[in-house]
């Protein structure tokens, strides 16, 4: 890819995500976008419920963002897409079996726009290393949140305030470990890719 076909490329920034490392090809983005689909809601059903709260806590969020940033911002989006899709065409493949539009829905946008964002900070290099790897993972996570909570609160009787506690607080402890994990995984990757 040249420089001027990449309008994220600056200088000597990297400009390469996981998958392009891959040989070129539309095979190739059709798998991914369908495996990163597949991914998501398969994560999706390693879900633990929280009392008090009609979300869950699942796997989906880390694997959309881990699509995102390995896929690129286009094929990250496109794998959510169809996620998302699939799961409003009726494949039980949201969290916990579910599927169609739910109080929960505001979630899997706010992955969509995620898997987009951290998608196109990985084409930066946010990815190559520890510390950006964080940063990333936890903007990705406001993204979802700053959907996902006020949809909550719109299609449920819950006020903006208990939204917050019932689809945001319980969370921060996981999202943490999430962040953690995908700090460890995708810089990792590149080192081992590098060698």
């Amino acid at each position: 890819m040249s420089t001027a076909a990449d309008p994220y490329h600056t200088g000597s920034v990297p400009r390469e995500v996981l998958a392009d490392l891959l040989p070129a090809s539309r095979v190739r983005d059709i798998v991914l976008v369908a495996g990163g689909a597949a991914l998501t809601g398969f994560a999706a059903q390693l879900a633990v419920p929280v009392p008090g709260s009609p979300v869950p806590v699942t796997g989906q969020t880390f694997a959309a963002l881990l699509v995102g940033t390995a896929l690129g911002a286009g094929r990250g989006f496109l794998s959510l897409a169809v996620y998302a899709l699939v799961g409003l065409a009726g494949v039980p493949w949201f969290a916990e079996g579910s599927y169609g539009v739910s109080p929960t829905f505001g979630y899997i946008i706010g992955m969509m726009l995620a898997a987009t964002v951290v998608g196109a900070l990985a084409r930066r290099g946010a990815d190559r290393t520890v510390l950006r790897m964080a940063g990333t993972m936890l903007l990705g996570e406001a993204v979802i949140y700053a959907i996902g909570v006020p949809y909550l609160s719109a299609a449920t009787e819950l006020s903006p305030t208990e939204a917050v506690a019932a689809g945001f607080t319980p969370f921060l402890i996981g999202d943490a470990l999430k962040a953690a994990l995908a700090m460890g995984l995708l810089p990792t990757a590149w080192k081992l890719v590098k060698r």
